[in-house]
């Protein structure tokens, strides 16, 4: 079983954490971190921005990432939210069995 670790940034950490929640609420994350606040720079509609953001962290199992990524943007507020999956090479072996378990109990 394959695992991803999935990340996106956000201007406004209450928004974040209920996108956290309802991931973990439907157990398609088994766990989610928020870091930050960050300085986030980055060109839209042909000006450079700056922002505070933070970033969320999330880790779930490779065939849950499409449910995962279209959960995060359906519920953020961004026109393109920054939503990216990378794939987990290696990992301790009982975090891994963790993260199967928490995520293979889908309510």
């Amino acid at each position: 079983m394959g695992h991803v670790q999935v990340q996106f940034a956000i201007d406004d950490p209450e928004r974040a954490d209920a996108i956290v929640e309802s991931l973990l609420t439907r157990r398609l994350v088994a766990c989610g971190q928020r870091l930050g606040p960050v300085a986030s720079r980055y060109w839209w509609n042909g000006s450079l921005e700056q922002a505070a953001e933070w970033l969320v962290i999330l880790k779930t199992r490779s065939e849950l990432t499409s449910r995962v990524i279209e959960s995060i943007v359906a519920d953020h507020p961004y026109e393109v939210p920054e939503v990216v999956a990378v794939d987990i090479g290696q990992g301790a072996a009982g975090y891994l069995d963790w993260i199967d378990a928490v995520t293979a109990a889908l309510p």
